[in-house]
C-alpha cells in the first residue's frame, strides 16, 4: 500500500472526502466511459459532489469518505501514479482560503480571524467551518476552495478552526448565511421550519417508501445512490419541517443494510442539506 493510499483512508476515516492528485496538482483525467464528458456529467456531479464512475473521474466530485471506494481495484492506478492527496473541503463542511504569496498572507492577517493555518508551497491555506461557493482570484493571490474545489492535502496545520466569517463570503459575493427560526421537528440534520405543503401524511410516507426501495433496489454506486436519494427526498420534504427522526431513521437504516456505515450517512446527509442550502 502507498503512503499516499494510507494518507487517503486515514483522512476519509475522520471525514475528510479524498481524492488522488497526479503531478502539477491536477486531478487524473476521465475514464474512457467519462472522457469528453460522454457520460453526461453524472448525475448531481456538478452541484453535489458526488461522482457515480468506480474510477476517481471528474476531479473533486469524485472526492469520497468510502474506504472500498479509494481502495478499490477501479482507483489502484490512480494511487501508484499519484503525487498528492486532495480533499473536498465543502464535502467535510469546510472553506479553505488558499493565499498564495506573502502580501496575501499579510492582507489576511490584518482582515481575517484567526483560524487553523496550513502551510503551502508558497503561502498558507486558512482553513474555515463552514460552506460557501469556491471562487478564485477574489483578491490578489487569494483563491476560496470549499463546495466545488479541492485542496492538496498539506497537514493538519496548527491553531483552532474558527468558523466562517462574513467577511470570507463577501469575497466570493455570497450574502451573509440567514438566521433561520428553531424546528419544531427533529429529524437528524433536520430541514426547514416553512409550511407543510403536503395535504395528507400518505404523501411524505409514500415518498420516504419510494427513497428506500431505491436504495435497496442499488446494485453498483451504492454511495452515490444514497447521497442523490438523501437530496430528493430533502429537495421535496425538507424545507417544510414534516421529517421526523422516524422517517429519516428508516433512510439510514436502508442505506447501512447496503453497507454504508453511520458516517457516511451523516456525511451524505449532511452534504445534501449544504447543496440545497438547507
Amino acid at each position: 500500500m502507498s503512503e499516499h493510499l494510507r494518507t487517503a483512508l486515514r483522512l476519509a476515516a475522520n471525514g475528510l472526502p479524498v481524492v488522488p492528485l497526479r503531478r502539477g496538482k491536477l486531478p487524473f483525467g476521465n475514464c474512457p466511459a467519462c472522457a469528453r464528458n460522454a457520460c453526461g456529467g453524472r448525475p448531481n456531479m456538478k452541484t453535489a459532489g458526488a461522482c457515480g464512475c468506480p474510477a476517481p473521474c471528474h476531479a473533486w466530485a469524485a472526492a469520497t469518505t468510502d474506504p472500498h471506494v479509494i481502495a478499490s481495484p477501479a482507483w489502484a492506478q490512480a494511487w501508484q501514479r499519484a503525487a498528492a492527496v486532495a480533499y473536498h473541503p465543502g464535502g467535510a463542511g469546510l472553506t479553505v482560503v488558499d493565499l498564495d504569496n506573502p502580501t496575501a498572507i499579510a492582507w489576511a492577517r490584518a482582515t481575517l480571524p484567526a483560524t487553523r493555518t496550513v502551510p503551502t508551497t508558497r503561502g498558507e491555506h486558512w482553513i474555515y467551518q463552514g460552506t460557501m461557493p469556491s471562487a478564485n482570484a477574489v483578491r490578489p493571490g487569494v483563491d476560496i476552495k470549499s463546495r466545488t474545489a479541492y485542496a492538496r492535502w498539506l497537514g493538519s496545520g496548527t491553531g483552532v478552526t474558527a468558523a466562517l466569517p462574513d467577511s470570507v463570503r463577501a469575497l466570493a459575493k455570497e450574502p451573509a448565511a440567514p438566521r433561520r427560526a428553531p424546528q419544531s421537528l427533529t429529524g437528524p440534520l433536520g430541514g426547514g421550519g416553512g409550511v407543510c405543503p403536503h395535504r395528507t401524511p400518505t404523501y411524505l410516507d409514500r415518498g420516504v417508501a419510494m427513497a428506500v426501495q431505491r436504495i435497496t433496489e442499488a446494485r453498483s454506486a451504492v454511495h452515490a445512490t444514497v447521497y442523490r436519494t438523501f437530496l430528493a427526498v430533502l429537495s421535496t420534504h425538507g424545507r417544510c419541517g414534516c421529517l421526523t427522526d422516524t422517517h429519516v431513521g428508516r433512510l439510514f437504516t436502508a442505506a447501512q443494510a447496503k453497507g454504508e456505515s453511520p458516517r457516511h450517512c451523516t456525511d451524505a446527509w449532511t452534504n445534501a442539506l449544504t447543496t440545497l442550502g438547507l
